[in-house]
């Protein structure tokens, strides 16, 4: 090749791919905020707070407060009360900042949530009084920022506050003029770790009086910067959060900054989407940004409220509920090209193995592992009944506080294996070596114990007991709740447990191990009992379980949210191309969905669990795209904040998942391991997408318009071999690789090799 030849390939190819880097910080994630006209009205609270978020993926901060008292809450991932039983154990609150301004009292209060910037800012008014504020937290450290402004003389008075109570030891000082507070877990009766955080504070453009007000002048900028450290970032926490408060000054806190918008750059930068709908695109984009400020890898993984935790004893102790609470806010990460910040999923799993085995030996004389529903870090349970037979009286309405040896299982032997599904979710997106080996020691206990517990028979693998939803003693069923077991060949059951074997044959297989154990493996594959249907109003419907003495559950309740979980989400055993015929069922069950609804917003029956889980299921099973946004529009309308979390009654960060899980799954799927571009999109609709991931570690782009799809785009991570459906049904299709015309492929399937690091396109061939 001669020189000018060279540079006209090279050339063609940035145009080609040129885009790959797209940022959607500049083309439509910065068009969003989410926007306060009024105080927030649930800060503090147990569940999801209303008022401006910012995070890193470790400490979250929460605006709460009026203009003349403002709240800043901060939370972290990683401090814990490590004890066994909610209320009283689980994630807790370290503290807060709170700012007087007395002159603010009664003034008017607007406050954004800046997306985009990972900022929040503020103008409270009052008559001739203007004061801004800017708060964010450092992408790329341990630091809290919060900056006034005034247009008239006013006073601040700030004091960082440490939670107390829930036996926690605090102590407070200052240090070379730097104020800190801390609070401790240390010892006490079935703590099972000590926790330890510090918060040390110094301002910068001002110097605080004897009672530690800030006189503000006119157009004067003061910054209260906190930095905070547990001990498990740490073995020298509050040295350390001293210390580093100390060295920040202006020109340090110019690059933060610098880095913290570099980092939110790139965060914009993974994928993005457009579809020509503001409010969707909106609230896509606001639950990326509350996903992003929520987890990070390295870092402690995100309870059910995240960081955003203003109060002890919140909700289910914000730990990590195994039966979809804890699993389901990542599943859009992993189509989003967010991969690193699922990156701290796997470690508490890993970290309650042993628990988990001993749970299987005692309890149910099983190999592998055995886990309740919910456990916390390092190791902790958080769910043990209480531990009096008067607190079990008093909760429960029995006294019986010693059931499956003192733990809540509720009936269900599913909660390890449920959490199998992320784990082959990032797998097969990645076919990272790495990761592979990881969690293949997690999966092959689940394997140990599904071998143990399954039963052969009549030609079929059958479970027992094994329960589609909850069953536990409450004060309605009092003590007729074991009336309620025995469930057989629940949905949720039959489908997770064939997901685990067939990840088990592609990650041993990928890994070179245990091929010895491939044949039970295929045998249960083939022979698991197959989803039971019946026949309702003339046509086939989903049965919840095969048998059951609870009514509720033996009922022909049609395809829903626990069921999906087993088959599409995080199953993902069933769909359009697994099985034609038993998803034709599955999508006349969505169609029924319509005649159960008692009013707006409850379409698929999501106010209380399963926005994340209902939607994007019925968009794999083909239900009318538009239908879908119609009635997710207005599910949000119902139920949502002015921060943009979409809520739910029985949860908090897994509704993040939900639009772009919706979204991303319109625009392109991958299940089966065949990349289909605009599978359930209106074509008559314009839309666009840049770098969504596939399975088989390929990041692909495609843009539609005026009904025709112009191009694919893609970019080979793994060299895989890649199939694909035709982007053009019956025309022959023109692949480019590297900016060179290669193959031409056609039929409605097609396959091609690729190679690590390969840019590829598809255009149709002309006049095909």
């Amino acid at each position: 090749m001669n020189m000018i030849k060279f540079r006209i390939v090279i050339i063609s190819t940035l145009l080609l791919y040129g885009n790959f880097r797209t940022s959607a910080q500049e083309i439509y994630a910065g068009r969003y905020k989410a926007v306060f006209t009024a105080a927030p009205k649930k800060v503090p609270t147990a569940k999801t707070p209303d008022g401006p978020l910012a995070g890193n993926g470790d400490i979250g901060l929460t605006l709460g407060g009026s203009p003349d008292k403002l709240c800043f809450y901060l939370g972290k991932n990683d401090f814990w009360r490590a004890y066994p039983v909610y209320p009283g154990g689980g994630i807790a609150l370290p503290g807060w900042l709170e700012v007087k301004i007395s002159a603010l009292r009664g003034a008017d209060y607007y406050a954004e949530q800046i997306q985009d910037k990972a900022l929040i800012t503020g103008r409270f008014t009052k008559k001739g009084l203007g004061v801004d504020m800017k708060a964010w937290v450092s992408a790329t450290s341990n630091t809290i920022v919060v900056e006034f402004t005034a247009t008239e003389a006013c006073t601040l008075k700030p004091q960082l506050n440490a939670t107390q109570g829930n036996t926690a030891v605090n102590t407070a000082g200052t240090t070379a003029r730097i104020s800190w507070v801390t609070r401790a877990f240390e010892q006490g009766p079935l703590l099972e770790w000590p926790c330890r955080v510090a918060m040390a504070m110094k301002i910068l453009g001002a110097k605080a009086a004897a009672d530690g007000s800030i006189q503000l002048k006119p157009d004067q900028r003061i910054k209260l910067v906190i930095t905070m450290y547990t001990d498990q970032d740490d073995k020298n926490w509050k040295e350390r959060s001293i210390k580093e408060a100390q060295q920040l000054n202006e020109p340090a806190l110019a690059k933060l900054k610098e880095k913290h918008e570099a980092w939110w750059k790139d965060f914009w930068s993974r994928s993005n989407v457009r579809i020509g709908d503001p409010f969707m695109e909106k609230y896509y984009y606001a639950s990326q940004y509350l996903f992003g400020a929520t987890s990070r890898g390295g870092k402690f993984a995100p309870g059910i409220w995240g960081p955003f935790v203003t109060r002890d004893s919140s909700a289910w102790g914000g730990d990590y509920h195994l039966n979809y609470n804890y699993q389901a806010p990542y599943w859009a990460a992993y189509s989003s090209n967010y991969i690193d910040q699922t990156d701290n999923f796997d470690q508490p799993l890993l970290d309650y193995m042993d628990k988990g085995r001993q749970h299987a030996k005692d309890l149910l004389g099983m190999k592998g592992i055995y886990y309740p529903v919910g456990i916390g870090p390092k190791g902790l349970v958080t769910t043990r009944w209480p531990l009096t037979p008067d607190e079990m009286e008093k909760r429960y309405a029995t006294r019986e506080h010693t059931i499956d040896g003192g733990y809540k299982f509720l009936g269900q032997k599913i909660n390890a294996v449920f959490s199998v599904g992320n784990m082959l979710m990032r797998f097969y997106s990645t076919y990272d070596t790495r990761y592979a080996e990881r969690i293949y020691p997690y999966m092959l206990a689940c394997a140990d114990f599904w071998e143990d517990y399954l039963k052969f028979e009549n030609g079929r693998y059958v479970i027992y007991m094994d329960h589609y939803g909850e069953v536990m003693p409450n004060l309605r069923n009092k003590g007729i709740w074991r009336d309620m077991l025995g469930d057989f060949n629940s949905t949720l059951s039959v489908g997770l447990v064939k997901m685990l074997f067939k990840g088990m044959i592609d990650v041993s297989s990928f890994l070179n191990r245990d091929a010895g154990r491939q044949e039970k493996w295929q045998h249960i594959v083939k022979h698991m009992s197959d989803f039971t249907v019946a026949e309702v109003n003339g046509r086939l419907s989903l049965k919840s379980v095969e048998k059951s003495p609870s009514p509720w559950h033996s009922g022909v309740n049609g395809l829903a949210r626990v069921s999906i979980h087993g088959l599409i989400l995080p199953g993902g055993v069933c769909g359009p191309k697994t099985d034609s015929v038993f998803n034709q069922i599955l999508l006349g069950d969505v169609a029924a969905w319509k005649e159960k609804m008692k009013g707006t917003g409850q379409w698929a029956n999501t106010l209380g669990n399963g926005i994340e889980t209902c939607f994007p299921a019925a968009v794999r099973v083909g239900y009318d795209s538009d239908e879908i946004l119609t009635y997710l529009k207005d599910r949000i309308n119902v139920q949502s904040l002015p921060n943009l979390w979409i809520t739910a009654e029985g949860g908090g960060i897994e509704t993040l998942a939900a639009v772009p899980l919706t979204i991303n799954e319109m625009l392109m799927q991958s299940y089966e391991h065949v990349i289909r571009v605009f599978p359930n999109w209106n074509r008559a609709k314009d839309a666009a997408f840049d770098q969504l991931r596939a399975y088989g570690a390929f990041l692909v782009s495609s843009k539609l318009e005026k009904g025709q799809i112009l191009y694919v785009r893609m970019s080979s991570e793994a060299g895989r071999k890649c199939m694909m459906d035709n982007p053009w049904p019956g025309k022959r299709v023109q692949l480019i690789r590297n900016g060179r015309k290669a193959e031409v492929l056609n039929g409605k399937t097609f396959s091609f090799d690729t190679q690590v690091g390969e840019k590829l396109e598809l255009i149709v061939v002309p006049g095909s």
